[in-house]
């Protein structure tokens, strides 16, 4: 009956997160998109230069004039496979390796426990939903003007047929140094502010406000000190993409991870290493937040 109980359990878990990553992307894929955007720009983002994306909001009114409303959802589907894949993985493996981990009741070794579970999960999720990433990522990319693919399947089909498999992994690397440590400060981060929160407001951890105020800032500060990674990655996985960036300024190239942070502080200065940073800011902080309070509302109805 126990071990029922905890399957149970980590069903879920897996159930809450996929839901929460559905909706979580769906709100926010605009966010996405932008920042995206201004990770794979070379030129400068400021008004001071001949760039094609200069702010959030240029940006955001440019992609509607040039590219219609569809293109702020451009990539969306392969983005909700990833995100409902990516949630499920995350908190089902996040709440086996909890399980597996709780060794003491002292709350400074839980915020420990929280992290090292939290970078667990962030790879096993990672791992696992990374093809989807570079699909979106490769639509996302692409100029409405220039296709190159045309849907989910053809762009599968055109990667396979035109270059590899390896290709679906690319930047993996890159992803994994981010998004390990990123995972592990979120959960350990949302754990400490839910437990401050609910000694001086509520005394209910799943309370809406508490997962919304955790949520929100955990992501804001886990983000801030991942960001050189994440534009890494994203700059990787457009290596062998010419084409379709055709009408965006200067194509960006490089060999690898290493090479990839090099070039961008040698072109662009230390500040290029945070292209798209605010854009990415707002979406962590609104991301984090629904992605923690749609998990923890959901497997609360669950639990029921």
């Amino acid at each position: 009956m126990g071990s029922l109980f905890k399957t149970e359990m980590s069903t879920n878990c897996a159930i809450a997160g996929a839901i929460s990553g559905f909706l979580t992307r769906f709100i926010c894929q605009p966010l996405d998109v932008i920042k995206i955007r201004f990770q794979l720009q070379v030129e400068p983002i400021s008004t001071h230069y001949n760039s094609k994306y200069k702010s959030v909001s240029q940006a955001f009114w440019l992609i509607l004039r040039e590219e219609r409303v569809p293109a702020l959802w451009k990539g969306h589907i392969p983005a909700q496979l990833l995100s409902i894949s990516y949630g499920m993985t995350q908190f089902f493996s996040y709440d086996m390796l909890m399980k597996m981990l709780r060794v003491s009741e002292i709350k400074e070794w839980n915020y420990l426990m929280n992290f090292i579970a939290g970078i667990g999960a962030g790879s096993m999720a990672t791992v696992v939903s990374f093809p989807f990433d570079t699909i979106r990522t490769r639509l996302v990319a692409q100029s409405s003007n220039h296709q190159v693919y045309h849907g989910v399947l053809h762009s599968c089909s055109s990667i396979l047929r035109q270059e590899s498999l390896r290709v679906f992994f690319s930047g993996l690397s890159p992803t994994l140094l981010q998004i390990a440590p990123y995972t592990g400060l979120q959960f350990m981060f949302y754990n400490i502010f839910t437990d401050l929160y609910g000694k001086y407001f509520t005394n209910s951890k799943t309370n809406f406000y508490n997962s919304m105020v955790s949520g929100g800032t955990s992501g804001l500060i886990a983000k801030t000190i991942i960001y050189p990674f994440d534009l890494a990655k994203k700059r990787l996985q457009i290596q062998g993409f010419q084409r379709g960036r055709e009408g965006f300024g200067q194509f960006f190239q490089c060999k690898g991870l290493l090479d990839c942070l090099i070039v961008t502080v040698r072109r662009e200065g230390v500040p290029g290493l945070f292209k798209g940073l605010v854009p990415s800011q707002v979406k962590a902080v609104i991301v984090t937040a629904l992605h923690f309070t749609a998990y923890e509302q959901v497997l609360s109805l669950l639990e029921r």
